[in-house]
């Protein structure tokens, strides 16, 4: 579904990312680890369309995303969350979530002004869909409440929600459980996989080991910019280099702590 094809990022003189391949098959969950300041954000940011290549070339469904908008990007069917949560935190979690639904609607400037009835079936439709993918996140109750109110475990999730309602194919989630407690992750990751059974395909970021291994089929390590290993969680639990530049030597109990602290 998703292909980059030697793909680098350069600030000048510093080179974030080099030669990076990565393939991430449909209706996968696939994760992307490595030590802070590996370049894992980079990549989500190149997708999106937030930044441009030096180099390479990315591709999604086999159509190029170079040069594309971050708008067009994701009219074409690729969502993303963020590391640090960008919610309205003045609106409603209803309101939220119908915000991200926009971009199916097209009433124009006269059905939005005069109230006109293909604007209010479409406010109708949004609302209802809205109010639907609450209830996946387990927020529905709270759907009236304002957005500043949840916890933080609650504003990640309603922040996947609101990247839902554009509809996407392949659905970026940075850090989904950063900030979360135990019973929030195991609760999180139960709601990926309802998310991946219906239809969706999931890149992640994560630093917790144990929800990464838990979770993805595939995973690719980044370190210095380079992909250094890629395969399933048990290919990457006994990879050298990885335990070397990323997962350290403790037991395999201690492995959400390392991969935190990397």
């Amino acid at each position: 579904m998703l292909e980059l094809k030697g793909v680098s990022k350069s600030f000048g003189g510093l080179h974030v990312l080099r030669d990076v391949n990565l393939s991430v098959p449909e209706g996968s969950i696939f994760g992307l680890i490595g030590p802070n300041g590996a370049g894992k954000t980079t990549v989500f940011n190149l997708i999106t369309g937030l930044l441009a290549p030096t180099a390479g070339s990315i591709e999604f469904q086999g159509t190029s995303l170079l040069g594309q908008r971050p708008h067009r990007i994701t009219r074409s069917g690729v969502a993303r969350t963020f590391q640090n949560i960008r919610l309205f935190k003045e609106m409603t979690l209803l309101e939220n979530v119908v915000v991200g639904a926009y971009r199916h609607m097209n009433y124009g400037i006269a059905g939005l002004l005069l109230s006109l009835p293909g604007y209010r079936e479409q406010e109708r439709r949004a609302r209802e869909r809205a109010l639907e993918l609450l209830t996946w996140m387990r927020l529905e109750h709270k759907a009236n409440d304002l957005a500043d109110n949840l916890s933080y475990g609650e504003q990640r999730r309603l922040e996947i929600a609101r990247a839902l309602a554009t509809e996407p194919k392949l659905l970026l989630l940075d850090e989904p459980v950063a900030g979360m407690n135990t019973g929030e992750r195991a609760e999180l990751m139960r709601e990926i996989i309802a998310i991946r059974e219906r239809g969706y395909t999931i890149l992640m970021i994560e630093h917790d080991m144990r929800f990464v291994m838990g979770l993805c089929e595939q995973i690719a390590v980044l370190n210095f910019g380079k992909i250094i290993a890629c395969g399933g969680p048990d290919a990457i639990r006994s990879n050298e280099e990885v335990i070397e530049a990323y997962l350290g030597r403790e037991d395999e109990d201690d492995m959400e702590t390392t991969g935190a602290q990397a």
